[in-house]
């Protein structure tokens, strides 16, 4: 992007420059004036410098130019470079993987030191933190799973931008902000610009990677459920045939409670996966039919078994059963069926 000088003789083109040729060394000149205002290469996003120059790691020689905190929790690797970008998108990556581990006092140990190095006071180092994270002065805090990448060059190649723009799409979050400066007679102004992802196409970047990741996580779910098709036999009766495993659970557990086994023994014996409890149960309502919304108002609905045929009426209450089971099918069924008195219920797999 052009700089210019607008007069009311039209725009004159403000020249274009480089660092190395104004003779800025990029850790003395260009780091120090970042760590101060690092603000202006994570626009958007409120940023504090942790440390500088970070390699508290064995067997590595290299160091994260600036590593910050977001005011989300998340830890950020800011990697600099005064002229082209070449590999930092690589060297970034690295940096992100050893600091992903970092606990919470490791960090306030690392600005504290930074805090010393700058002569300021160590002392309010972990207040400093937990002041910008806007957290509890005292109890423990933890840092967001994912580490932020910020990639700040003067110019950055198709090679560098295809492998982040890729990245990106595969769920990670790194930035590319270009570095410009422009003489201006005894000045130097420096334009600085996000150009990955654009900022106003970021939100919608981001949400287009929600929805894919939403949509991964439900196929994986998908192809995980259990489609298994059973044949119940009660009482000698005629079979119900190719139940899915909530209408085997169902059938068997109204059966086992006219046979004369309790909701509460059910409960008890039955070894259900973590969630919601096998039953709700209340008391029986005089005078009206008894439906799931006057028996178990503000209760999710879709959560239970909930249709007027389906409810459990036992002793002056109604149950309403979980419809939510998990993998344990066989297992859980296996328990009902050796609850009721022997030879009442059986059932197979439907061939």
């Amino acid at each position: 992007m052009a700089l210019y000088d607008f007069t009311p003789a039209g725009f004159k083109p403000v020249p274009a420059t480089t660092f190395s040729a104004l003779g800025t060394l990029e850790r003395q000149h260009l780091q120090a004036a970042l760590r101060d205002s690092i603000n202006a290469v994570t626009p958007g996003t409120e940023t504090m410098v942790l440390t500088e120059e970070f390699g508290n790691w064995d067997g590595a020689k290299r160091r994260i130019d600036l590593l910050c905190l977001d005011s989300e929790g998340h830890l950020v690797v800011i990697e600099l470079k005064r002229d082209d970008a070449s590999h930092m998108e690589l060297q970034s990556l690295r940096y992100a993987a050893m600091i992903s581990t970092m606990r919470f006092d490791q960090a306030v140990e690392a600005h504290r030191a930074y805090c010393i190095s700058r002569g300021k006071d160590a002392s309010a180092a972990e207040a400093d933190i937990r002041s910008f994270l806007g957290a509890e002065v005292d109890g423990p805090l933890a840092f967001q799973d994912t580490v932020r990448i910020v990639l700040a060059a003067f110019e950055f190649s198709t090679e560098v931008t295809t492998t982040v723009l890729w990245l990106n799409s595969m769920g990670l979050d790194i930035r590319c902000v270009q570095m410009r400066p422009y003489a201006v007679g005894q000045q130097t102004l420096v334009h600085i610009e996000q150009i990955i992802p654009l900022p106003q196409v970021a939100e919608y970047q981001v949400a287009i990677r929600e929805k894919s990741q939403a949509q991964t996580a439900a196929a994986i779910n998908s192809s995980s459920r259990d489609y298994s098709k059973f044949d119940l036999t009660i009482e000698g009766q005629v079979p119900l045939l190719r139940l899915n495993k909530r209408g085997l659970m169902l059938n068997l557990v109204r059966a086992a409670i006219r046979n004369g086994v309790s909701p509460d023994t059910i409960a008890a014996q039955i070894p259900k996966l973590p969630g919601p409890p096998i039953f709700v149960s209340a008391p029986l309502p005089e005078g009206i039919e008894p439906t799931f919304a006057a028996c178990f108002p503000g209760k999710p609905a879709e959560r239970w078994f909930s249709g007027d045929d389906e409810l459990i009426v036992k002793d002056g209450r109604v149950y309403a059963l979980t419809n939510q089971w998990g993998i344990r099918t066989v297992e859980t069924a296996d328990a009902i069926v050796k609850l009721t008195p022997s030879g009442t219920v059986t059932y197979a797999p439907a061939p």
